[in-house]
């Protein structure tokens, strides 16, 4: 059997708008092993993050979010574990790279001593051993100085720098789950081929297994083995990452795909996606990506497909496949 380390059944997550509920994910079902690295693709506002909070127990409280279905991490279910254990489970066996460096740091309290908490809270180590441990992290993820570093306050960094500093807190107790969100986006090229790297190590030496959730279909192709595409908060195609890039089955990925530009499209128009993301719960019926499909039928706007196998663990949520 596959040693699955992350099991996400049905799940559900709706915000409460004014007297009304709105539903931003809507039964997302995916699964991770153990040493994989899993890439969650789509535009901005298609549930990715959302959904990476629900696992991670960081939404709002039951008064302004409602979270259902099943989330399985080595076993144990999540979705109703009580605060203590979730305390202990964040940073520790789970965690999680966020989106925005610049809001996600203490900004009256050290780098240093930041990181420094993650590690004291979850191992049993004397200070120099943790000052030690903290200058070596930062090393690790390819900060000049690290020392140094470590006694500034996250003001006196830039936002590349803030965003390696966070890696390293993520990486502080060698997690079995880490959830990066957008992990990249702030580095250059060559700090980005290192922070992949590195991923690969901790992959390679603790068998940690990786969410990867990026608009960079470059880090997708890189680092990942399987693909999952999200759009308008549901799962729209999941497939191994060499089928999906040669044979792309819904639409939405086929112009993710196309939007890449390339050297041979010099003089010619950049392609785009014409339209926007609907609004949480302002599709009711048919295909949530109709609007904005060029194959659209009627049967596209009237009736919701549902995800279906099309060959070797590949599965879409398009009528036009059939």
């Amino acid at each position: 059997m596959e040693d699955i380390l992350l099991s996400v059944e049905n799940l559900s997550v709706q915000f409460r708008n004014d007297r009304k509920w709105i539903r931003a994910v809507s039964d997302v079902s995916y699964s991770v092993k153990r040493g994989e690295t899993v890439g969650l693709v789509g535009e901005s506002g298609c549930g990715k993050s959302v959904s990476s909070m629900a696992v991670m127990g960081l939404l709002p409280g039951k008064d302004t979010c409602r979270v259902e279905g099943s989330i399985i991490f080595d076993g144990k279910s999540l979705l109703n574990a009580d605060k203590e254990t979730m305390r202990k489970l964040r940073g520790d066996r789970v965690s999680m790279v966020f989106q925005e460096p610049m809001t996600c740091f203490n900004p009256v309290v050290q780098i240093g001593k930041q990181i420094a908490e993650a590690i004291k809270l979850h191992r049993k180590m004397d200070r120099k051993a943790v000052d030690e441990k903290v200058v070596d992290l930062l090393d690790m993820v390819g900060i000049p100085d690290p020392a140094g570093v470590a006694k500034r306050y996250p003001f006196e960094l830039s936002g590349g720098m803030r965003q390696r500093a966070m890696i390293a807190m993520a990486m502080c107790c060698d997690p079995e789950l880490l959830i990066a969100d957008e992990p990249t986006t702030a580095l250059d090229v060559t700090i980005q081929a290192q922070i992949l790297d590195l991923i690969r190590t901790m992959q390679q030496q603790t068998q940690t297994a990786t969410i990867m959730i990026t608009h960079d279909l470059g880090v997708i192709a890189d680092i990942c083995e399987r693909v999952i595409v999200m759009y308008a908060g549901q799962i729209v195609e999941e497939s191994e990452k060499f089928e999906l890039f040669d044979h792309p089955a819904h639409p939405y990925t086929r112009a993710l795909l196309q939007s890449i530009p390339s050297v041979s499209d010099k003089g010619r128009k950049l392609f785009s996606i014409p339209g926007t993301v609907p609004m949480p719960g302002s599709i009711t019926k048919g295909c949530v990506f109709a609007p904005r499909c060029h194959k659209a039928t009627a049967r596209c706007t009237e009736d919701r497909p549902e995800l279906k196998d099309i060959g070797s663990g590949h599965i879409c949520r398009c009528w036009c496949v059939e």
